[in-house]
């Protein structure tokens, strides 16, 4: 995977859209992004609503391990394919949608996949979030923001962090200035490695 912080031609985003809504807030934000991408990058758009994905199956711990069915297959594809995953959620219950936590969830049944070498295809690469929320105080997305931050951590990615708009009637989002603003700049930021807590106090000499 490219390790460039700005977007090229070698570059291919997965968007991820978990809402339970189609044109949802937290989409079009993320489109809004998506459009300023250099025209060399690739684009795909998976909607998981529109997915028969079923409830995610821990089973590591079985003698047969993990077996991955044809939908999933096709999503784990995808996902190791793109040099950079964005999570495209609205913020409920300030965390992340059920289908984009189911989705997260199958990550760790694909760490278990014979031959997937899930982690190592991961790892360089880049994660990012959008999310929408009703409420005009984005630091009620805090958790949301963590738990990604830390699954790129895990994974050894690069984190771009999550571009935050406020809407929650459909539309609503538009009118957020500031956060179309952003969009139209959300994928030139620079994406550091995702660190833990205890490795960025030990980086800190804490």
């Amino acid at each position: 995977m490219s390790l460039d912080a700005t977007p090229g031609p070698d570059r291919s985003f997965l968007f991820v859209l978990g809402s339970s809504r189609s044109d949802g807030n937290s989409e079009i934000l993320a489109r809004e992004a998506a459009a300023h991408l250099p025209a060399g990058v690739r684009q795909r758009w998976v909607d998981l609503n529109g997915l028969a994905l079923p409830d995610f199956q821990d089973g590591r711990h079985e003698t047969d391990g993990h077996r991955a069915h044809e939908v999933e297959e096709e999503l784990l594809r995808a996902t190791v394919e793109a040099t950079d995953v964005v999570i495209v959620s609205p913020l409920y219950w300030y965390s992340l949608s059920a289908q984009t936590k189911r989705y997260l969830d199958y990550w760790s049944g694909w760490l278990n996949v014979p031959d997937s070498d899930f982690k190592e295809r991961m790892a360089g690469g880049t994660l990012w979030g959008v999310t929408a929320m009703a409420d005009d105080d984005h630091a009620v997305a805090d958790g949301l923001v963590t738990g990604l931050s830390l699954s790129a951590a895990y994974l050894r990615m690069r984190f771009g962090g999550v571009l935050t708009g406020t809407g929650s009637r459909p539309g609503r989002v538009r009118a957020d200035t500031g956060a179309m603003a952003g969009a139209r700049t959300f994928f030139t930021r620079e994406a550091p490695f995702a660190r833990f807590p205890y490795e960025e106090r030990a980086a800190a000499g804490v």
